[in-house]
């Protein structure tokens, strides 16, 4: 080990590294982000991409409670670039603020429709290669207007409140299912498609943001959007609670069942080498919530039929549009392939295709507590 003098003694030379950089962060670096004050720092919650002549345009928001320690009851501060890269747009956003602007506290990401048009993993690929930023972001697709638009109808209050109720009514079963960047990065990879929960901006005194069902990504573009019924047979196929309520009128008066939980198994049949059948089976459970005179056995068995009749026409709307663009992002015959993995080897490279052809056979099972 090289050595060198210091007062008189020896001190190892690595010991001496050690030394100067426990110096520098000791004095404040203002090299490091993390030396600085956090008021003296503008932390990003919400970013936003669009394509733009030059390139790419991105919109970032604090909101109104993240421009640092002293920014407490501020209105929220949005930045924006447009620059020929990503890389680019953010470090010119740093000359916009008279704070250190830091992205490693974006929790939502906005991509506008123009963009998912175009496609989408230039983005996702930024992300996951950038340090502050990484791919734990909650992903939004804006149907219909730019992700510039919608940070604006957010106003001074910003984006991040209503975002993050949607999050955790999704949580909670009664909003859309949300995805990660990283999910979706990862289904692209893996599947070859992926959804996304998508977004409008509201009318002007309404709530910022609606839920308008869900973006479907084929490759790294956007196929198209499932919204109404199509949208819960999607929610259906992911194993997520499809929170609705289903009114049925019986002979001893209204009836009011909630949906609780729903989980979709899939299966391969295989002729030979060749798929023959994708058979699925949902499982619903539901409760009654609402009802003047508790139904009894022969009533159950006709809303029991009732929902596994509705839960079956959502799941065939969903199949419709999704087998139309070839695109199972929800995973089934990834997860039918467990039980015949030689022969899903043999397909999978082909499953988009004989995804759009192989018959489907549907079984709904429900339950009513």
């Amino acid at each position: 080990m090289r050595q060198t003098r210091v007062g008189g003694g020896l001190c190892a030379a690595p010991l001496l590294t050690v030394i100067t950089a426990l110096c520098l962060l000791l004095s404040g670096c203002s090299g490091l982000p993390a030396a600085r004050e956090m008021g003296d720092m503008a932390l990003l919650r919400t970013l936003g991409v669009d394509p733009s002549p030059v390139g790419v345009a991105v919109t970032g928001s604090t909101g109104p409670r993240a421009r640092g320690l002293q920014g407490e009851g501020e209105s929220a501060l949005t930045l924006s670039a447009d620059r020929p890269s990503l890389s680019g747009a953010c470090l010119a956003m740093q000359g916009q603020s008279d704070s250190f602007v830091f992205f490693g506290y974006v929790d939502q990401l906005l991509i506008g429709q123009a963009l998912a048009e175009e496609g989408v993993r230039p983005v996702l690929d930024y992300f996951a290669r950038d340090a502050e930023l990484g791919l734990g972001a909650q992903l939004w697709l804006v149907r219909g207007a730019s992700a510039r638009d919608a940070l604006s109808a957010g106003g001074d209050k910003g984006l991040d409140s209503r975002l993050e109720t949607l999050q955790n009514d999704s949580e909670m079963g009664i909003a859309n299912l949300t995805r990660t960047a990283g999910e979706v990065y990862t289904d692209l990879l893996e599947l070859g498609s992926a959804y996304v929960p998508a977004l409008s901006p509201a009318g002007e005194g309404e709530i910022a943001l609606m839920e308008r069902g869900y973006g479907v990504l084929k490759g790294e573009v956007l196929a198209g959007f499932l919204e109404g019924e199509a949208a819960k047979g999607l929610e259906l196929l992911a194993g997520g609670p499809a929170a609705d309520i289903l009114d049925v009128e019986l002979p001893t008066g209204p009836v009011s069942v909630k949906i609780t939980a729903a989980c979709t198994k899939s299966r391969l049949r295989f002729q030979g080498d060749v798929p023959a059948a994708l058979e699925l089976t949902c499982k619903v459970e539901a409760r009654l919530s609402e009802y003047r005179s508790r139904p009894e056995s022969e009533a159950l068995e006709r809303l029991r039929a009732e929902l596994e009749g509705r839960e079956r026409e959502r799941i065939e709307a969903a199949l419709e549009q999704l087998r139309a663009w070839g695109a199972d992002c929800t995973g089934l015959g990834a997860r039918a392939a467990m039980a015949h993995p030689a022969q899903w080897q043999a397909v999978r490279a082909d499953w988009p295709e004989w995804f759009s052809r192989v018959p489907v056979e549907i079984r709904v099972e429900a339950k009513i507590l």
